[in-house]
């Protein structure tokens, strides 16, 4: 029985989980196809500017950090399947338009801004509403290996897509990729509308109308999802800039063609897929120490890896940073999603994507203007080092106060509608 409940693809006999993984399988491999052939041609309208990259990068993640914590109330109050078909169908016209632009010769950078701003004010609704999704898909018990096949499909594609990129790139420049990516929506959709809505598990609606303010009271009253969220802040602000480091030191340090950068990106990726693979077997939710430890090895290997003087040694000290910096983002998503009660699940998710990925516009203005100044290694070595010693700092704090985990529902179980209870 606990070798049947420990086998790493369980979540997959789940009928709901299992059309949605294909779904996003397709679509997230077109986003990452999207990502590159974007960095690629904000690269070549501007000379290779890395401050031009940083602003498109700040200008797609600033919406989530203005929008996201509503987003989350959306998820919390509305049919999340709903929510993720319209979002993915406005993403797929907001790429179109932008294919068009760039296979008619009349694309530029505004253009590109534009698309930047529109594609993350809808992901500010998407992404909390899908990681909130997957617990209604697979429910509690379930939901660790789900969240972690999540990031392996994730993976996955973001290994295939950049890759498939390059190729395409080299051979019919960026037009072509973007409708490939406008088409790839389309496959979450019919997931979504294949569906079996009686099986999904939801939880109660509260008395009351969701409210950002409760979803905030709610997480500052338990210590032990402050203190991930905290460490994800740091390192997502400055250890997390790699859709704008990578391209610049494929580019500007190795001399990479489109095929070699869409290589170099699928490297961090594969160690990334490898970390999520191995989270898989996760059957409960991650100690402290856990959390705190392996943010340590991430700001480790990046900073070794901003060292690399080769571009073979390069591919692999990336793919091990791309282990460590998944197997990370997991650990803290396991700890929040899993210590967190389901009628508040919606919001906290919101501001772990808000940490996690909203203060990106941030970092990637910081790192953007590190890069112009030292070159593409300081993006690389000061995120690493920043990282580090957010985590030192983590692991020293908790010597002194203690790390106790609050109850969940694991151990004690409490209505879904209740403010106090603390169902995963």
């Amino acid at each position: 029985m606990e070798n049947k409940r420990r086998t790493p693809f369980r979540s997959l006999a789940v009928h709901n989980f299992r059309l949605f993984a294909v779904g996003q399988v397709v679509s997230v491999a077109g986003t990452w196809m999207m990502v590159t052939a974007q960095d690629w041609l904000v690269l070549s309208l501007t000379g290779d500017s890395g401050t031009a990259l940083g602003t498109v990068t700040a200008l797609q993640f600033t919406p989530l950090l203005l929008f996201t914590l509503y987003g989350g109330r959306l998820a919390d109050r509305y049919d999340k399947r709903l929510l993720l078909g319209v979002a993915n169908l406005v993403s797929g016209a907001l790429a179109l338009v932008l294919a068009v632009l760039v296979l008619t010769g009349s694309v530029r950078l505004w253009h590109v801004h534009l698309f930047a701003l529109g594609l993350g004010t809808v992901n500010a609704v998407e992404v909390p509403a899908r990681m909130a999704f997957v617990s209604e898909m697979v429910g509690p018990d379930l939901l660790p290996n789900a969240s972690a096949l999540s990031a392996a499909y994730f993976n996955t594609a973001r290994v295939l897509g950049p890759s498939l990129a390059g190729l395409l790139i080299a051979a019919l420049d960026v037009g072509p990729v973007m409708v490939l990516n406008a088409l790839s929506y389309l496959a979450t959709v019919i997931a979504l509308r294949r569906m079996r809505p009686g099986e999904l598990s939801r939880p109660e609606r509260a008395a009351r109308a969701a409210r950002v303010i409760d979803g905030l009271r709610y997480v500052r009253s338990r210590p032990d999802l402050v203190v991930p969220l905290t460490l994800v802040a740091v390192i997502g602000l400055f250890g997390f800039n790699f859709q704008l480091t990578l391209p610049l030191l494929a580019r500007t340090v190795f001399d990479s063609d489109a095929a070699a950068f869409g290589l170099l990106t699928a490297a961090f990726a594969a160690g990334s897929l490898l970390a999520a693979f191995a989270t898989t077997l996760r059957g409960g939710r991650p100690t402290a120490p856990a959390v705190t430890g392996s943010a340590l090895v991430f700001g480790l290997l990046e900073s070794v890896a901003g060292w690399a003087p080769d571009y073979p040694t390069a591919a692999v000290l990336l793919g091990l940073t791309g282990f460590a910096a998944l197997y990370f983002a997991q650990a803290a998503n396991h700890r929040v999603q899993l210590g967190s009660d389901p009628a508040y699940r919606g919001r906290v998710m919101a501001l772990y994507t808000l940490i996690l990925q909203g203060l990106t516009p941030l970092g990637a203005l910081l790192v953007g203007w590190l890069t112009v100044r030292h070159g593409a290694r300081s993006g690389l070595y000061a995120g690493g080092l920043v990282s580090s010693a957010a985590a030192i700092t983590a692991l020293t704090a908790s010597r002194f106060t203690g790390g106790a985990d609050r109850p969940t529902a694991l151990t004690s179980p409490a209505p879904a509608s209740s403010a106090t209870g603390r169902n995963p």
